[in-house]
């Protein structure tokens, strides 16, 4: 009998614990950079929304076994039409049946021209800057906003015709996350002044910030623009891909120090994961 009891109570020990540690994962939000512009972002409740997903960019060398590993996307956000950020959407939409979130003429870009499947780029997760989005359920919300940068999008390899075609405004996300954080994303941008009013629309937990310079802003420009925006955390991004993106996470934090920004830097590597 005494060994009866001790094995149910062990059972009922791991039992408890196991339930623990499942209710512990579903209050996290995780974040997992993929390097370049490319993230994943996973929901408390599992949900998988991706972000500029090339996941195969030259910083990653675990790319093909990463892109492979990507058996559930709900959503896929793209900022603007160049190819470093539509990267590999259209066989992961394809695979899984993910809906595409961007500004209505990118996403009629990308139907026409990239290669997305028309159905998984409806009305419902089109939207333009200062409209917001309640998806999943409500568990996400995605808030458009400016950027200053450029945008096309080029056709996919094998096409007959190989210009590219015009893909709208570029721009950036605010992404909320129901019981998570509230994450900023770039995209390509130069600092501009109005940066400072996303801040006070949301309160930015996590900043996601190009930094290497020559298609972007480069790391002193990128410090003003994470004390305009005023967030928690700062994780610099877009930089060391190719040689021509010379901005570094070092000069990125001393030029955060010098202007007295408060955010607290975090320096990602690829396929490194961050709770929240």
């Amino acid at each position: 009998m005494r060994t009866r009891l001790l094995a149910f109570a062990l059972m009922l020990s791991l039992l408890t614990a196991s339930a623990a540690q499942a209710q512990l994962s579903a209050t996290h939000t995780s974040l997992t950079w993929y390097g370049h512009a490319a993230f994943k972002i996973t929901t408390p409740s599992g949900k998988v929304v991706l972000l500029d997903p090339w996941i195969t960019n030259p910083a990653n060398k675990n790319g093909a076994a990463d892109l492979a590993g990507i058996t559930r996307a709900d959503l896929i956000l793209i900022t603007h039409g160049h190819f470093d950020h539509v990267g590999d959407s259209v066989a992961i939409a394809k695979r899984t049946g993910a809906k595409l979130v961007a500004t209505a003429d990118l996403a009629d870009a990308l139907v026409a021209y990239g290669g997305y499947p028309k159905a998984q780029a409806g009305m419902d997760t089109q939207g333009n800057f200062g409209g917001e989005l309640s998806l999943l359920g409500g568990e996400v919300k995605v808030l458009f906003v400016p950027a200053v940068h450029s945008s096309a999008v080029s056709p996919p390899p094998g096409s007959a015709n190989t210009d590219p075609h015009a893909g709208g405004n570029p721009g950036g996300f605010v992404i909320t996350i129901a019981g998570g954080p509230t994450i900023y994303a770039t995209g390509d941008t130069d600092e501009f002044t109005d940066m400072a009013l996303i801040g006070k629309v949301r309160k930015i937990d996590v900043m996601l910030c190009c930094i290497g310079d020559h298609y972007t802003m480069g790391p002193v420009r990128a410090a003003d623009a994470v004390k305009l925006v005023g967030p928690r955390i700062v994780v610099p991004i877009h930089y060391g891909t190719f040689p021509i993106l010379t901005g570094t996470p070092g000069e990125f934090g001393e030029a955060l120090k010098k202007n007295g920004s408060k955010a607290q830097m975090t320096v990602m590597r690829v396929d490194q994961t961050l709770n929240f």
